[in-house]
């Protein structure tokens, strides 16, 4: 019986074959998909092996971290609720850090840490507008770019005991306020002084490494947004705020966090050449002070305690810097 023909408009089989086949392959996608995903649920879409494989190679890493840092970390944190002297190893509770908080030297030791925070915008906006400066390639950006990382080379003891001469009372620096008619300012007998000073060398000295950091960040900025800026007739400012800032906001907080912490735990060397902590403890940072109890007083378990609070307010200060600059850059 000869079969019956398709009706009238209707494409030949061919075609509705060929039509068919993409539903076919997609319904069969589809099945395939599902028993992988059913085999990820379960559990039995990789081999043990491989997915053993990331706790593995990540071991080595933890390993040392928890050995090295979490370790001594918690070590340093059960020794300061311990006695010095007669009463060393003796359980002291809070004793300890109740010395702290009534000792005046370390309480100034902890308003320059405030002090060291509010400073900070400076010493990150100077390799900042730095690196900017050798990023568009100003005239001389090559001979810059190596001058400005020099100080960075050099160890604290010899850039403090220059900054001793050029800063004395009768040195190079009053000299030149001397020539402009300013009077002479005692920049490190001064309580007042004494510590933007030291911080000042310290931005100096350091801020080679934040410029390396820039220059890296501007490495992976999208020219062409510069490029339209620049076409659409944006001044250098605006550029800066609108393009290159938002453009950097990894770098920048990277930048914030690791300067905070330089700040806290690498002035020793300045502090212990240019002033031992004077005058009269103004430049006490808790660092110091660590080391003040612990190799001059001999009393360890209060320098683990001091240890322990100069832990917690960089962590504190980290994750409050990192809270702030991530909300402005959602902002931006």
């Amino acid at each position: 019986m000869p079969s019956e023909a398709p009706p009238f408009g209707s494409p030949p089989a061919s075609v509705r074959a060929d039509a068919a086949r993409p539903a076919e392959e997609t319904a069969h996608a589809a099945r395939i998909r599902g028993a992988r995903g059913r085999r990820r649920g379960s559990g039995q879409r990789l081999p043990r092996a491989e997915r053993l494989a990331p706790y593995v190679l990540v071991a080595p890493a933890v390993l040392i971290i928890a050995g090295l840092r979490l370790y001594p970390l918690a070590l340093g944190v059960n020794f300061s609720f311990t006695g010095d002297g007669d009463r060393n190893g003796q359980a002291v509770g809070w004793d300890n850090y109740a010395t702290l908080f009534a000792d005046p030297l370390f309480v100034e030791s902890m308003r320059n840490v405030g002090l060291l925070v509010l400073l900070l915008p400076v010493a990150v906006a100077i390799p900042g507008i730095l690196a900017t400066f050798v990023y568009l390639r100003v005239p001389g950006h090559r001979v810059y770019r190596s001058v400005y990382f020099f100080p960075a080379v050099l160890s604290p003891v010899i850039i403090g005991a220059i900054f001793n001469l050029l800063l004395a009372f009768d040195g190079p620096a009053n000299a030149l306020l001397g020539a402009a008619g300013l009077g002479p300012v005692d920049w490190l007998g001064d309580p007042g002084v004494a510590i933007y000073a030291v911080v000042a060398v310290h931005i100096w000295a350091t801020f080679g490494m934040a410029l390396v950091v820039f220059l890296a960040g501007f490495a992976t900025l999208d020219t062409s947004l510069i490029d339209a800026a620049r076409v659409d007739g944006a001044s250098l400012p605006l550029v800066i705020r609108h393009v290159i800032v938002p453009g950097l906001s990894r770098t920048i907080q990277f930048v914030v966090v690791t300067t905070m912490i330089g700040m806290l735990t690498s002035m020793f060397g300045l502090l212990y050449v240019m002033t031992g902590g004077g005058p009269e403890g103004s430049t006490y940072l808790p660092e110091y002070y660590i080391w003040f109890q612990q190799g001059q007083m001999s009393r360890p378990a209060l320098a683990s305690a001091a240890s322990t609070v100069l832990f917690g307010v960089m962590l504190a200060v980290g994750l409050l810097q990192l809270a702030i600059l991530r909300r402005s850059g959602r902002e931006d």
